[in-house]
């Protein structure tokens, strides 16, 4: 399907997700006070929202940064529900305590299956924060500890989102509208 004719209408304007990404900062470096934060992005569309998220942290708050890629979408807009690592973390998380961020959950079947691989890994803690949330597509229940926006179930891009690797880099919220 081609994206030529793709429409995207803003849904969360840039001004209001920053706003949020600096009250999530503010409200992680108050519950990190006094510990370390080693940061797990979920690739790719994480890294945007990771990079943004940790500038907002204290810099009492040590942070160190990994990286894992999952996927469970390939090209299309619905997850195909098998979810396979693409790339695994470079450092060990045991005794850490551990914050792994994400851009969107949906079905939540990828940060169930990533959430069981690194309790097992044994950091101090395991915490998620994701910027968007579709509660009504959950099919795993999965606990998210800070969340940006909790939105309806449509199709986004945008901060990191993307469709068929396209738009990722919208400073805003948008909503892909096809055409039939």
């Amino acid at each position: 399907m081609s994206d030529t004719n793709a429409k995207i209408s803003v849904l969360i304007p840039e001004e209001r997700v920053e706003a949020r990404i600096r009250e999530l900062g503010e409200q992680i470096s108050s519950d990190y006070a006094g510990r370390s934060i080693h940061m797990i992005c979920v690739l790719k569309g994480g890294v945007y929202f990771m990079t943004a998220l940790s500038k907002r942290i204290s810099e009492d708050v040590p942070v160190t940064l990994d990286f894992m890629s999952v996927s469970s979408y390939g090209d299309d807009t619905k997850s195909s529900g098998v979810v396979k690592i693409v790339k695994d973390l470079d450092q060990p998380i045991e005794g850490k305590d551990v914050l792994i961020v994400e851009d969107i959950i949906d079905s939540g079947r990828s940060l169930y299956y990533l959430t069981g691989l690194l309790r097992d890994r044994h950091p101090a803690s395991l915490h998620l924060c994701t910027l968007l949330d579709k509660p009504d597509r959950r099919v795993k229940e999965v606990k998210v500890d800070y969340e940006g926006f909790v939105i309806e179930d449509k199709f986004v891009v945008g901060c990191g989102m993307d469709y068929q690797q396209k738009y990722r880099n919208l400073p805003y919220i948008g909503v892909v509208e096809l055409p039939e």
